[in-house]
């Protein structure tokens, strides 16, 4: 019998102290969180020179700013399995050091969310493969997927270079947008359909 890829023991978020993290990511893991869905550390990793007690505050008031009456006691045990990993996305020097905390975590099954601009995505993507980090992990590739249909699969060549298409996940939360704006109009503006 198959089995699929083992659970993520760990969560690391590209892009940790960037506004669709702020916004949107932290909010939701704090609503898992509160579910009990999710229980694993996040280790965010960022251009920043903060500290994992900086980190904690920001991922703290993000969540304070979209869920006014969160629960403290959920608060406190998400933010107690935050960490940070600072430094250039295109030095390996970040790459290692993100091994290193990876490794005191005990995680061997990431999975690697990249909430950044998407022309970094092969820069990410081909570092966290010369560290070692993609042989058990998967890849989330946040926002647009290319610019266009040449660079749509020039990112998926690179993709594929380091990765098993099953390792890829693939979100892109804008491309259905205008489609979905355009059922909604033609639902309630039509009086036809509308009653």
């Amino acid at each position: 019998m198959a089995t699929g890829p083992a659970p993520a023991d760990a969560f690391v978020m590209f892009g940790a102290t960037g506004d669709l993290a702020k916004r949107k990511l932290f909010p939701a893991l704090y609503a898992m969180h509160a579910r009990g869905e999710f229980e694993v550390p996040v280790v965010g990793v960022a251009r920043s020179d903060w500290h994992d007690d900086d980190f904690r505050t920001h991922v703290r008031e993000a969540i304070l700013a979209s869920v006014p009456d969160a629960d403290n006691a959920t608060l406190d045990s998400l933010c107690a399995n935050l960490h940070l990993t600072g430094g250039d996305y295109s030095a390996l020097a970040t790459f290692d050091a993100l091994a290193v905390t990876l490794q005191s975590l005990g995680s061997q099954h990431p999975v690697h969310y990249l909430a950044i601009p998407p022309s970094l995505f092969p820069t990410v993507i081909e570092s966290l493969s010369v560290a070692g980090l993609t042989d058990n992990a998967r890849v989330v590739v946040e926002k647009p997927f290319g610019r266009n249909e040449q660079s749509a699969i020039e990112l998926n060549r690179v993709l594929h270079e380091h990765l098993r298409e099953q390792q890829v996940f693939r979100i892109d939360h804008y491309l259905g947008k205008e489609s979905v704006e355009d059922l909604v109009v033609f639902r309630f503006a039509n009086t036809f359909l509308e009653p």
